[in-house]
């Protein structure tokens, strides 16, 4: 599977960024990663270096979309054929990505790892904003997409190269609604996400909120005025 390239965002991971890629390296070896460090300000660089981790170090924090696109292009440069988002906190399974591989064989070119594809419900409120944000891709692309907000993600070497080489596409649910919008199709396969395994979530309830505010926003309005690429 060396096709395929793990990107893992890291930003403050101290606690869990050890146990993720030890995992990987141990019980996955058949998947290249590679973790990209967002100005970290805690120990995450010195236990990426310490251990002999692939890694990049960027020198500021650029936020996710700029910490996604340097991994992205680092994918697009060295060959591969598919990337993954893969949580740097523990909250993904490497177990699936084979599955995600192989729906993409049916022509797919984003797959979404989805923790509601069986009907499994939750009506905690970050999951009520995830359905709210999954109404609106619907009414704006006529695709319906169970779990949006999920962070397990694999995408096309087309996809790939938008996200490495284009302005403004952040790893979010409204630049997949806008990628639909330009005729890419997205499948989504059954997951399980864990809870994190250390740290502190910067997705507090207020900070949830704002998020979704941003992206129906985004998805309803501003979406409609983004210029195709």
């Amino acid at each position: 599977m060396n096709e395929i390239l793990l990107v893992i965002p890291a930003f403050n991971e101290e606690k869990n960024i050890k146990a993720v890629v030890d995992e990987l390296i141990g019980q996955y070896p058949e998947l290249d990663y590679v973790v990209v460090n967002d100005g970290s300000t805690d120990r995450t660089e010195e236990i990426l270096k310490e251990n002999g981790y692939h890694h990049i170090c960027l020198p500021v924090n650029l936020g996710l979309a700029g910490c996604f696109q340097t991994g992205m292009k680092y994918a697009c440069e060295k060959g591969y054929q598919y990337a993954v988002q893969f949580d740097g906190d523990g909250q993904h399974r490497p177990e699936y990505i084979a599955g995600m591989r192989k729906k993409m064989d049916e022509g797919y070119n984003i797959v979404i790892g989805s923790r509601f594809v069986e009907g499994k419900k939750d009506f905690s409120p970050r999951m009520l904003g995830s359905r709210l944000i999954a109404a609106a891709v619907r009414l704006t692309t006529g695709v319906r997409i169970k779990d949006p907000t999920s962070g397990l993600r694999m995408f096309d070497r087309k996809m790939m190269e938008k996200f490495a080489y284009q302005l403004n596409y952040g790893p979010e649910p409204d630049t997949v609604s806008f990628l639909i919008k330009q005729g890419a199709k997205v499948a989504e396969v059954p997951v399980i996400i864990d809870e994190r395994a250390g740290g502190e979530s910067y997705l507090k309830p207020m900070v949830a909120v704002r998020y979704m505010l941003r992206m129906m926003t985004s998805i309803l309005i501003i979406q409609n005025f983004r210029v195709k690429s």
